[in-house]
């Protein structure tokens, strides 16, 4: 603890010799997880602060301030004196007080080695319209913790939950403490009623009528020495006040027992606020706890919660409206997912999950999960009719450009698009950090947009011991694409392994997998890592696009 309080003072030392704040164009961020993305409350402005990076032998934890112009579509990052220490895995909340101001408590900084923890307690401003840093300090706040969730309402900050880790032992919370913007004094809620367990990334947000919601989340206990059980959370609570923002107004606690299709178990997924009162999830990872190791379902979709109607749906595209035009005067018999509108009429039914699994060459193992609409029946149906169902929100399966699955991501939402930032996966024991930046609109639900493409460059995982054909791997996946497959080239021809995936499809699937083949590719590779050999990330992407396709039709 001492050592980790002496490298956060040096680092705090070095950020105090800088004296004005500097604004300067720059490229996009280094890949990262566990920070916090925000949207400016005045200005159409992005704001990323703080974060993690682990690239197999050293952690690393960054304080740096970067802006996303999102009509330029172009980054800038803004050194300001004194800025809070580095951390990740706290929390940031904008209010539209005085130009906008970014507030931001606690979170953890973790030794290179990411052995050690110290857990924040600390309050901090950002006045986004003089751009200056401040340290609030106020007694009687939340104990240091991480993972906890953080809103703001009406005039308070309330902080729920969350974790603290020492090398001996852990401790989860589920009390509440409300910052006052007014007076600056914070105060512990006592709700009545039975509130959530202890736990750890939850989803929390704040329903226009001041009440709190509160789902899912994780946490672990020991269940004997050396020996922590997992526990994925999948109950909602409801946390409300009858009062106005004041310091005695007395909250209370019940249990929501939402109707629809609600999210499949999970931990590591991020959440916003979405437009027509609704608050979102996106993505996340499902671990399945073996004795001797942990494998994770990393997902990539989108669940709305309608906080009005008490209601969980999942969010699917429909597809850009050109594309239904084509689909429709092509009579190509595609899945169609219920939209808002149905789902009010008809009992709501999950959505269908395929499941698959595709071991590559080298006896890696991919697990690929994709969330579809159930089958719709074939009818006959006049333009008009399909026009109409169209326009009341039904979803059309169709492959287009997505996020890869992921959990830890950044995630904020402005003018009603959503944008996604980073994030991690994992293939085995290797962590992917990300460094993409996707949108989507969420009135229209049609089509991700990439923003940010991620540099497959920017991915370094170190072993501890490489053996020399890793390395040489590794030379070859840094010395460019072309070396890299002629490389390849010459060894499979050496093995005497076929050049191309043996695949016996019908007309069909060929059209398909003509139109969705770089998707399947860049999936194969997002999930196989950069060192992948080009030949077996294609055959290992047409194996993708061969399941997914027989199980859709």
């Amino acid at each position: 603890q001492e050592d980790l309080e002496a490298l956060i003072a040096e680092f705090q030392s070095l950020d105090a010799k800088k004296t004005q704040v500097i604004e300067s164009s720059c490229p996009p961020p280094s890949p990262r997880l566990n920070g916090s993305l925000s949207a400016h409350p005045e200005k159409d402005e992005l704001i990323l602060f703080g974060g993690e990076y682990f690239n197999g032998q050293k952690t690393y934890l960054y304080n740096e301030l970067y802006v996303y112009n999102i009509r330029k579509n172009s980054w800038s990052k803004v050194e300001i004196p004194n800025p809070p220490p580095r951390r990740c895995a706290h929390q940031a909340a904008v209010v539209p007080t005085a130009g906008g101001q970014l507030w931001v408590f606690g979170g953890e900084f973790a030794s290179p080695n990411g052995e050690q923890f110290y857990h924040y307690k600390d309050l901090w401003v950002l006045h986004l319209a003089t751009k200056t840093w401040e340290q609030i300090k106020a007694s009687g706040g939340p104990s240091g913790r991480s993972g906890h969730r953080m809103v703001a309402c009406k005039r308070q900050l309330i902080v729920f939950g969350g974790f603290h880790e020492s090398a001996r032992d852990y401790i989860y919370y589920n009390d509440v403490y409300a910052f006052h913007l007014d007076s600056f004094t914070w105060s512990k809620l006592v709700p009545s009623g039975i509130g959530p367990a202890p736990r750890s990334g939850c989803q929390m947000a704040t329903s226009p009528e001041g009440s709190i919601i509160i789902y899912g989340g994780y946490s672990k206990q020991r269940v004997k020495k050396d020996v922590d059980k997992g526990t994925l959370h999948t109950d909602m609570f409801l946390l409300k006040t009858e009062g106005a923002g004041k310091e005695e107004d007395k909250w209370a606690w019940s249990r929501l027992n939402p109707s629809g299709v609600k999210p499949t178990p999970r931990s590591g997924f991020s959440v916003a606020i979405g437009p027509n009162n609704r608050s979102l999830l996106f993505g996340g990872v499902h671990d399945e706890e073996e004795e001797e190791s942990i494998e994770g379902d990393f997902f990539n979709d989108i669940y709305f919660y309608d906080m009005g109607k008490n209601r969980w749906f999942p969010g699917q595209l429909k597809g850009p409206k050109s594309e239904k035009r084509k689909r429709r005067r092509g009579r190509q018999v595609e899945a169609e997912g219920a939209g808002d509108e149905e789902m009010e009429k008809q009992p709501p039914q999950g959505p269908l999950e395929i499941v698959k699994e595709v071991v590559a060459e080298d006896g890696t193992v991919m697990t690929i999960k994709q969330v579809i609409s159930g089958p719709a029946e074939e009818k006959e149906r006049s333009e008009s009719e399909e026009e109409e169902e169209e326009e009341e929100g039904d979803g059309a399966l169709g492959q287009q450009v997505e996020p890869c699955p992921r959990s830890n991501a950044m995630l904020a939402v402005k003018h009603g698009i959503l944008y996604v930032y980073g994030g991690m996966f994992e293939v085995g024991d290797r962590q992917f950090t990300l460094s993409d930046l996707y949108s989507i609109d969420l009135h229209k639900m049609e089509e991700w947009k990439v923003l940010v493409e991620m540099d497959p460059k920017a991915q370094e995982w170190l072993e501890e011991s490489e053996s020399d054909e890793e390395e040489d791997d590794t030379e070859g996946a840094e010395g460019g694409e072309e070396e890299e497959e002629s490389s390849e080239e010459e060894s499979e021809d050496e093995g005497g392994e076929e050049q191309h995936p043996s695949v016996q499809p019908d007309e069909k699937h060929v059209d398909y997998l003509s139109r969705t083949e770089q998707y399947w590719i860049k999936l194969a590779r997002s999930n196989m890592g950069v060192d992948a050999k080009e030949k077996k990330v294609v055959k290992v992407a047409h194996a993708m696009a061969k399941t997914f396709y027989e199980d859709s039709v």
